[in-house]
């Protein structure tokens, strides 16, 4: 792992319960680059494959404007129970994730999974990925009903990998995707209307502070 690394989690069939034999270990992470690296005029990357396979991590800054915008593969990060890294900096942001949280999940769940359904072709589905769309709208409406995402899917297991293998019609997949759709759209839900955004900029100004070197150019 990265020495730079506050958190890092695994997500993906791992995460939800949906593994298998055959199955990827995904992770997720957030970075800190040193502040002075944002002196300069070419800036630091705000994202960056590797070094393992199937990892994925966003610079801190990155990741709490993507958080903050309930991007749903953000979200689900803060609430992974399955953790490999996890700094002083790394608790508190995941301390910090109801700061997050607002009606915009609503909207985000839903849109992001509808822009990945019209990909997808009914004649020719991508089973897995039709799978992990209907589970993220699982996981949405859990998060505007109880707030927190659904991460471990428990007794939808079944239903869910038997989409992976083809062995659901396409046709109640798009019912069930409906049904989904239509709960997020009408929930009024726990959420707040906005995030708390003030304290995710203090959070994160301290973690610029932190990260200032004694040495300034």
């Amino acid at each position: 792992m990265s020495e730079d690394l506050i958190l890092s989690v695994v997500v993906g069939s791992r995460a939800y319960g949906l593994d298998t034999a055959e199955s990827d270990t995904d992770r997720r992470g957030v970075f800190v680059v040193p502040t002075e690296a944002f002196w300069r005029l070419d800036k630091p990357v705000t994202h960056r494959d590797g070094p393992l396979p199937e990892q994925f991590s966003w610079e801190v800054e990155r990741f709490c404007g993507l958080a903050l915008d309930a991007n749903p593969t953000v979200l689900e990060c803060l609430w992974s129970p399955l953790t490999e890294v996890l700094t002083p900096e790394g608790g508190r942001l995941r301390d910090l994730r109801g700061a997050f949280l607002s009606r915009r999940a609503h909207e985000s769940f839903t849109r992001y999974a509808d822009a990945q359904f019209r990909r997808l072709d009914p004649a020719a589905p991508k089973w897995k990925q039709a799978m992990h769309l209907i589970r993220l709208l699982l996981s949405g409406r859990h998060l505007v009903r109880h707030g927190e995402p659904l991460i471990q899917v428990g007794d939808h297991r079944d239903r869910l990998l038997a989409i992976k293998r083809g062995e659901v019609a396409w046709a109640e997949i798009a019912a069930w995707r409906a049904e989904l759709t239509g709960d997020l759209a009408d929930a009024t839900g726990v959420l707040p209307a906005a995030p708390d955004r003030a304290s995710v900029e203090t959070y994160l100004v301290a973690v610029r502070r932190a990260h200032l070197s004694r040495e300034r150019v």
